[in-house]
């Protein structure tokens, strides 16, 4: 047989896939991988089973159906400030990952480079070097991760045709302030760069942080392609939708890109996401407020067992050091991120994602590990639990 495409060559298993099957091996609780255990809404689930036994069960317009893109290009113009039209330029994809796809192939040539910060989130990296464009690091400032705008002018090259935003971020919770997105707003205009901005955990945003959506700046519209994803807002990973809003010009050509590759979304699942939007304000007012709970309840258990940490800004994950652990308490199997990720499974029944996953040289990820929040608030006990019992057997608490 002759070979398997180049492109697959590095292409293997990612590491929270990898973590997630350890987890189940030893019956332990996965705060590894970033999917939410909370049901989705009864309006949502209700509008599915609907539209099936009504047979809505034909291909949909590629960009989705029209009531679903009236509803999203008002939450985009409502939440997002983005002003935007249904018709053109808002399209309903296949989940965040569709939409990111959709505009890579829309706006790229084969060798383009594309800016990613670091840490970043590896299917974004993937898909770039998959697809054929070259991604281009720029790591934020440790552990602050502020951004270094002189270390990001230097990156860019005359190959340069994007650059990627996620925000908040994941895995390092960051929430990108109006003073940074207006300072690389103006590297976008000097070197006509675009911005593909992705904003799945908009909704979840801690203290004084507030999402702010590049595309809402002044001139920013015209360059920038937002993509977000109502699996993390409505508990619906599985069901595989999401949005994106941008010019028309290359909303209409991502359009015909999911098309080619996925059909359309699933309609069922269309019309029964349509009905989120009769959801009271109630809804995300209780979302944040059961996030900020977690996110008080596992920081103050992840401190107790000795992991050194800033609490996140947003999305629900913290970025944490175990470089304490290792050269301060001497705990053998945290030498490093990988070792460290298997100790606590085997230990304490708890995943995580080594740190090394999320850069492009993976020393620089050596003393980190990903949590995950997103759990009923039992489940997340549990797991703070067993995190205190860790600290306790370490001697920290």
């Amino acid at each position: 047989m002759k070979p398997l495409s180049s492109r697959t060559r590095e292409l293997k298993q990612s590491g929270i896939r990898a973590v997630t099957q350890m987890v189940n091996k030893y019956n332990g609780i996965n705060l590894g991988q970033g999917i939410c255990d909370l049901p989705a809404p009864d309006p949502v689930k209700r509008g599915a089973i609907d539209a099936i036994k009504d047979d809505k069960s034909i291909y949909s317009y590629h960009s989705g159906i029209d009531e679903l893109r009236e509803h999203t290009a008002r939450k985009f113009r409502d939440f997002n400030r983005i002003p935007c039209e249904a018709a053109k330029n808002v399209m309903i994809t296949n989940g965040s990952t569709g939409a990111f796809i959709a505009a890579c192939l829309a706006t790229l040539e084969p060798g383009d480079e594309v800016i990613q910060f670091e840490p970043f989130y590896g299917y974004h990296v993937n898909l770039l070097k998959i697809l054929g464009f070259k991604p281009v690091f720029v790591p934020m400032e440790d552990k602050t991760w502020n951004v270094n705008f002189e270390a990001l002018e230097q990156a860019i090259s005359p190959r340069t045709k994007a650059i990627v935003i996620t925000n908040p971020g994941n895995p390092n919770g960051k929430v990108w302030s109006e003073q940074e997105l207006t300072r690389l707003l103006k590297l976008l205009r000097k070197h006509e760069l675009w911005a593909y901005t992705d904003e799945v955990y908009e909704y979840m945003t801690y203290d004084d942080n507030r999402h702010l959506s590049l595309a809402s700046l002044p001139d920013a519209f015209e360059r920038t392609i937002t993509m977000s994803s109502f699996s993390k807002t409505y508990n619906m990973t599985g069901w595989r939708l999401g949005s994106a809003v941008g010019p028309e010009p290359v909303i209409e050509k991502m359009g015909l890109i999911n098309d080619l590759i996925y059909i359309c979304p699933p309609t069922p699942l269309q019309h029964g996401l349509d009905q989120a939007f009769t959801m009271p304000d109630s809804y995300f007012e209780k979302l944040s407020d059961d996030y900020n709970k977690k996110r008080t309840l596992f920081c103050d258990a992840l401190r107790e067992a000795g992991f050194v940490f800033e609490p996140p800004q947003g999305a629900y994950y913290v970025f944490a050091s175990i470089e304490r652990i290792h050269k301060e308490f001497g705990v053998p199997g945290f030498e490093n991120d990988t070792t460290a990720c298997e100790t606590l499974i085997r230990e304490s029944g708890i995943g995580t994602v080594p740190g090394s996953s999320f850069y492009s040289n993976p020393e620089d990820g050596k003393y980190y590990l990903r949590f995950c929040y997103a759990k009923e608030y039992d489940v997340l006990e549990d797991a703070c639990e067993r995190l205190r019992a860790f600290g306790r057997k370490i001697g920290h608490i």
